[in-house]
């Protein structure tokens, strides 16, 4: 953790499809279902409150949406999947959207998908990680709401969310955007995915 600067992020832009973005030298992308958390384990990594847009609509990421570090970095915030309010034809248009931008996006180091660790990993996450490993797309896994898990079940959970997901315990990191549980130490991990030095 030493020697990483802080992260201050910036937001880039919005966009619709993957040959809209602008080129990036390294960049790690953060996916996970609808409602996982993602905007607000953004914002905290950055330590500010509104830069992700965080709603208690599940779903209001609609677009691939570009963030960059200080030192040129990128970190992009996929839309979720799974359940959404959103029209069918948004709905619709995300897969294509994702597919083309995980398959296509140079400079792409890892994705970080995000589990939810009070409910474990749904049908789909796991078709998540089949799909990325099926295209040889570098991921790792993060278990949100490490808070929510009672205390008692907590290591029970570790083992169980980590036979779900096909990894061993120790490659999923748990963490609490709310609580701030090892977010720093996410941090840290996201350089390296980065290859930062």
């Amino acid at each position: 953790m030493a020697g990483h600067p802080p992260w201050e992020l910036e937001f880039v832009m919005s966009a619709a499809r993957f040959d809209q973005l602008p080129a990036t030298t390294a960049e790690i992308a953060f996916a996970g279902r609808s409602n996982v958390g993602k905007s607000s384990l953004i914002n905290a990594l950055a330590n500010r409150k509104q830069l992700a847009r965080v709603s208690k609509t599940p779903g209001r990421t609609q677009h691939l949406n570009l963030f960059r570090l200080r030192d040129g970095r990128t970190i992009m915030d996929l839309p979720g999947y799974g359940y959404a309010k959103a029209a069918a034809s948004v709905r619709k248009a995300w897969g294509p959207m994702i597919e083309g931008y995980l398959l296509n996006r140079e400079g792409l180091k890892a994705v970080v998908v995000l589990v939810d660790g009070e409910i474990g990993p749904t049908r789909l996450d796991v078709a998540m990680f089949a799909w990325l490993t099926a295209g040889g797309v570098p991921h790792r896994i993060v278990a949100t709401k490490q808070d929510k898990v009672k205390s008692s079940v907590r290591q029970k959970r570790k083992v169980d969310l980590a036979e779900k997901c096909g990894v061993d315990p120790k490659d999923v990191l748990w963490v609490s955007a709310a609580k701030h549980v090892n977010i720093e130490l996410l941090r840290s991990r996201c350089y390296e995915w980065l290859g930062a030095s």
